[in-house]
Parts: C-alpha cells; structure tokens; sequence
C-alpha cells in the first residue's frame, strides 16, 4: 500500500488565534500591459477627461470601502482611507499627470510614470513615516490605473468565495479591506504581532499566522492550493492530507468548545479564585465600535481614540460634533467609564488640512499635549465637548504623550478656562470629571510619584513606552524585532508606575497591545495593574486567563520574571506558566 505523502508545515508567528482551512488565494502584484499610443494634440482633452473620469470612481469606490470598514472594523481602520482619498487631489499628482498627457503621453503611461516617480521619492527619504507613505500612493496609483484602464485587479474587499489568503505581505490599506465573511484566514511572509496586518486580524477575529519568512514564498505563495492555518500554534500547513484535515477538524471543533467556554464567561468579572478583581475594558475609535464592546460586556471604555473623528474629513470637527459622538458613547456606557484621550495627532497620524510641517522624526516631534498646549483654540473645542458630554454619563478625561509636570498643569489651565467658559454659557458638566494621563514617555515613568500628585488616575500605553524606552521604530522592518514588550527595562518602568500610582493612592490602567497579549496577562496580574484596556475581541481570554490564576500565583509569577535576564528568557517562562493553566 503506498504511503500516505506528507504535507509541508510551515512555522510562525501566531497573530491571530483561532483555526481554519481551505482553498488559497495568492495576493500577489497584477502586472497588466500599457497601451503605447501617443495622445495626438485634439485628443488631448479626451485623454485628460477619461484620467479625471478614472479619480472620480477611484474616489468613489474608496468612498464606499470606507464606510463599510468604518461599519464592520472601526473608524481608525477607515481613516487610511479618507488620507488616500486625498493623495487624489494632490497636484503632484494630478497635474503632473496632466502635464504629461499634454505632452502627448497616454494617460494610463502617464499615471504610472507619475505614481512611481512619487513612490520612489518618498521610499528614498530618511524619515520612517514618510516612507512609509510610498505604499499609499502605490496602492492609489494602482486603482486609478485599473479604473483607467478598466481592468480588475486584487482586491480583497471584492472576494466572492471563502479563501485562505497568502501574501508576501499586507498593507495597511489591505489589512483594511479584510472581510470575516470572505477571509478564512491569512498568512503573509512577513510582519509580527504588533504589525497592522495582525492587529486587524485580532480585531476581525480572522486566524492570521505572519512572519513564515521566505520559506513560505519558496513552498506556498506560488504553489500550494489548500492550506490550514493556524493562528494560535503559529503553523501553516499547506496542501493538507486527508489525515490532516481530520485533524484540523478535530482542533477546530475543539476550539470552537473553547469559544463556547469564553462566550459564557460574559457576564462574569474578572477575578482571581482568591478574590482579586481587575476592569477589563476595551479600546474604541468612535461610537461604530460600540457594538463589540457590548458583545463582551466590556466594564466600560478605557481608551476613546478622538483623533480619528478628526481624520476623515478636510476640517476640524465643531464643538457641536465632537460632543454628539462623545455623548452618544456616554449614554450607551450609562454608568460604566468612558476614557477619554485628547487629541493625539503627530507621529503615526496626520491631519493634512491642519498644514503641519513635515519633521525628521515626527514620533520625537511637535504631537499629541504638545501640539494641543500650542494650538489652544484646537484644544479648547475640544475639551468643551467633552466636559458637555461628561454630563450624560462616567467619562474620564486623559492627556495623551506627558513628559512633565509642567505640561499636566498647563493642561489643567485650558481645562479650567474651558470650565469658566461653560459656566458663563450656562452648560451642565460633571464638576467631579476625573483627568489622568497616559504614562508613555520615559521621563514620565521615572516620574511617576511626581505626576500621581497631579492627577486621578495613570493609563500606561505600552506601544510609545517601549518604542521611546528601546529607541525603536515597530514600524521599521529592519529594528522592529527589537521592540521588546518583555525587555527587562520595559518591565521595570511598568513596575515602577505601578507602585508610584498606588502609592498616591490612584488606579493604574494600561491600554497598549500588552495588555490584550495572553502571555503578558499572569504577570501584568502581578505586578497589580487595576485595570486592562484593549481591543474587544480580546477581552473574554484576558478574562480566562484572570479568573485561572489565583493572585498570589500571579505576583510570584511576576517577581520570578522580573528576577530573569532577557526578554527571551521572561517570554519563555510566561509561556510555561499560561501551558500549566490549561486553559481549554
């Protein structure tokens, strides 16, 4: 009887958890011919109407996958949308290409020329983040071109069967076209956990397996037909035996007892078998993200990311705006709490009607409090909204990137101005509003005792603290397995927090990707962090893992890893404790 052949296991990074299996779809760049005829001079008009014709569906149909994904994924994932809808009106673009066509070029020559001449320019500049902009334009550029031409090309918001999707690696503005109800599951060649491949997976709940490296393009991009992925083991099996797919059925069906299990722990706290209770909250970009809040029953909002309701638009947001979504969250929350971060631009967000200059490091620049304490009239419509809306519920008021004291008290003086304006109006707000400060930047960590005299509350954001505290970039492919949540350092500053707030008698929260990372839960448990903010879909295993472990465990755990010396060695350890759980 001739032997069964083996499928081949590839090896990663799990991502995403969960199971699942089927037929491939390979993402990979279309290339199509461009036509060769040179635009005579009474066909120029005509060729310059076809290109305009060309960015208006262009705009059309990003208008339209904006406001699907704003529905079903959340306000931050459109956002990328409504900054590509705006590369279509950008003149070094439109009228180069114009320009061009003029000159006798046919338009669909004439868009690529362009585009590429843009993406090369930006992909040669120092600057991480502007670089990082040359995929945008790639990925505009490409539409355009296929709505010149007419052509189809890959676009995985136009899936019409379930499939496994293989890629070299996903954008962000694929990511964010990814549909549950279409995407089995994804493995890419590269990315990590925190990439916005995997943080969207997480979000959709869709299994995701990145960084399988080239033995993927090797073995599986180009060849494989079928494959399982398995987002919780880290493992891709491509082209699955019949033995496999009995067993991927068997896991999965296990899995889904495991789901089973955690759906039921929703209406359940958050304690430890001793007692312990700690808030799990979730992460939330406007009041569309409420929906997987309640399917969680989340004890409330621990990060609102305001900035995103000043991203799809071309001006600022009225006072009036801003307080209508900030009170529609209040009231749904009723009496759970609503945090909610100023106004956080810079950086990784921009905001191109504000007309910000561009900077050699925008993560070291002119962002968040900084930008807010300069621009005064930005800020103050700001914090008159949310001081109206903290009259229809528990809203928690937090500043964003503090360094000092002296930025918390300057912060407070607006706050203030702004109360004396509401009371000379005549507005209700709750006078008892609580104001706390995310602790993100070293200098803020190290003086923690200093700050907790001047606030209610602390919310530690892992995602700056360690990019600050390890000089690393996440989003640059050549250091970002350097960003290190377990790094020794990092571990010490969060310990250091802690104590400094529970020392002045205030809660300590975190709302980073730690504190949605299962590993990082029993020592984040020890360490005794009161609350966990992070995305909804994570919230019922937190809580597993939380109501699994007695507290005492928990800070033994947490004074063990704190005693080793690498991130590897501590990533190992809280490895074993979670295998030791058994949790399902």
């Amino acid at each position: 009887m001739a032997r069964e052949k083996q499928a081949l296991v590839l090896k990663g990074t799990a991502a995403s958890p969960g199971i699942a299996g089927g037929p491939v779809y390979h993402l990979e760049a279309r290339e199509f011919p461009l036509p060769t005829y040179q635009v005579s001079p009474e066909r120029v008009p005509e060729e310059i109407a076809a290109f305009h014709r060309a960015l208006r569906e262009t705009e059309g149909k990003l208008e339209t996958i904006k406001k699907r994904v704003a529905r079903e994924v959340g306000a931050d994932k459109a956002a990328i949308f409504a900054a590509h809808q705006l590369v279509l009106q950008d003149p070094a673009l439109v009228d180069e290409v114009e320009k061009r066509i003029r000159q006798g070029t046919n338009g669909a020559r004439a868009i690529a020329a362009v585009v590429s001449e843009l993406e090369e320019m930006l992909a040669q500049l120092e600057d991480e983040y502007l670089r990082e902009r040359a995929a945008d334009i790639r990925d505009v550029g490409d539409r355009i071109l296929r709505n010149f031409l007419g052509v189809a090309g890959p676009a995985l918001a136009d899936l019409e069967e379930l499939v496994v999707v293989f890629a070299r690696d996903l954008s962000p503005s694929e990511t964010a076209q990814l549909r549950p109800d279409r995407v089995l599951a994804f493995a890419t060649v590269t990315g990590g956990r925190t990439s916005h491949a995997a943080i969207i997976a997480r979000s959709l709940e869709i299994p995701a397996v990145v960084g399988l490296g080239e033995a993927m393009e090797r073995q599986g991009l180009s060849r494989a037909k079928e494959a399982i992925v398995d987002g919780t083991r880290g493992e891709v099996i491509l082209d699955p035996t019949p033995a496999d797919w009995a067993e991927y059925r068997e896991r999965k069906e296990k899995y889904r007892g495991f789901h089973r299990r955690l759906v039921s722990l929703r209406e359940l706290p958050a304690q430890t078998p001793d007692g312990h209770r700690v808030e799990l909250l979730a992460n939330i970009g406007s009041p569309a993200d409420l929906k997987g809040v309640e399917k969680v029953n989340a004890d409330g909002i621990g990060l609102f990311r305001t900035e995103f309701l000043y991203m799809d638009r071309n001006s600022l947001p009225t006072e009036e705006e801003q307080f209508l979504a900030y009170r529609e969250v209040a009231e749904k929350l009723a009496s759970r709490p609503v945090v909610i971060r100023t106004l956080d631009i810079g950086g990784d967000k921009e905001l191109p009607y504000l007309g910000l200059a561009q900077e050699g490091n925008p993560f070291l620049g002119w962002r968040a409090i900084r930008y807010c304490l300069d621009r005064t009239d930005v800020f103050k419509v700001q914090l008159a909204a949310i001081l109206r809306a903290s009259a229809y519920g528990t809203i928690r008021l937090m500043f964003p990137m503090i360094a000092s004291v002296e930025e918390v008290r300057q912060a407070r003086a607006v706050l203030a101005e702004v109360r004396a304006e509401l009371d000379r109006r005549g507005e209700a707000y709750d006078d008892r509003l609580q104001v706390g400060v995310m602790i993100e930047t070293p200098g803020a960590a190290l003086t923690a005792d200093i700050l907790a005299r001047e606030v209610d509350f602390f919310s530690i954001g892992t995602n700056d603290l360690v990019q600050y505290s390890l000089a690393v970039d996440r989003e640059n492919e050549r250091v970002s397995h350097l960003f290190e949540t377990f790094h020794p350092g990092v571990l010490r500053l969060i310990k250091g927090i802690i104590a400094a707030g529970h020392a002045a008698g205030i809660p300590v929260a975190m709302c980073g990707e730690m504190a949605g990372e299962v590993r990082a839960i029993p020592l984040l448990l020890g360490l005794g962090l009161d609350e966990l903010s992070m995305s909804a879909p994570a919230v019922p295993l937190v809580k597993q893992v939380i109501r699994s472990l007695s507290w005492r465990d928990a800070r033994q755990m947490a004074n063990h890893a704190l005693g080793l010396n690498t991130a590897g060695e501590i990533r190992a350890y809280m490895d074993r404790c979670l295998e030791n759980l058994n949790l399902g």
